[in-house]
């Protein structure tokens, strides 16, 4: 089941969200999120009219998938950037793909006309994945993100919605 996250949804998201950030380099950022964070990005996420959202089985978090505006200012007010994280029992089990429909049906909704995805060049689950869902690369940001004691690249995929 795919629904809006609510704050209390948080401390799941950050079980799920927090190993990815400490132990991989599917993104470089490496603090992590604590649940009082998390809660306050769903109201705010929500609160602008972008999304949050969350994939379930019964009671257990499979993944989350939100989007927000790519850059600042009203030029960018139709483009967004997502975030997709999936527990590690969700991955090839198609949660990915129908949290990724549901989130572009909501950025059209919204108004989006295209949406980016930011993905680390070392993580090629996540490129073959945004290609398989229709994205294409469109820029590869070269030693821009630093974790692990190394540089990495950045790869901009992006997805028309409209």
């Amino acid at each position: 089941m795919i629904r809006d996250a609510t704050p209390a949804d948080s401390a799941a998201i950050a079980a799920i969200w927090n190993p990815v950030i400490r132990d991989t380099a599917a993104t470089f950022n490496s603090a992590e999120k604590s649940p009082a964070e998390i809660a306050q990005t769903i109201v705010t996420r929500q609160t602008e009219g972008h999304a949050f959202l969350i994939a379930t089985n019964g009671e257990t978090l499979l993944g989350f998938a939100s989007f927000s505006q790519f850059r600042g200012g009203i030029g960018y007010a139709r483009t967004m950037e997502h975030t997709i994280i999936l527990a590690p029992a969700a991955i090839g089990q198609g949660t990915g793909r129908a949290l990724m429909q549901s989130l572009e049906s909501r950025a059209r909704t919204a108004g989006a006309h295209s949406l980016f995805a930011g993905v680390s060049a070392e993580n090629p689950a996540g490129l073959a994945f945004h290609t398989r869902m229709g994205f294409a690369e469109v820029a590869r940001l070269q030693q821009v993100g630093y974790k692990f004691g190394r540089y990495m690249d950045l790869v901009l995929m992006q997805k028309f919605l409209s």
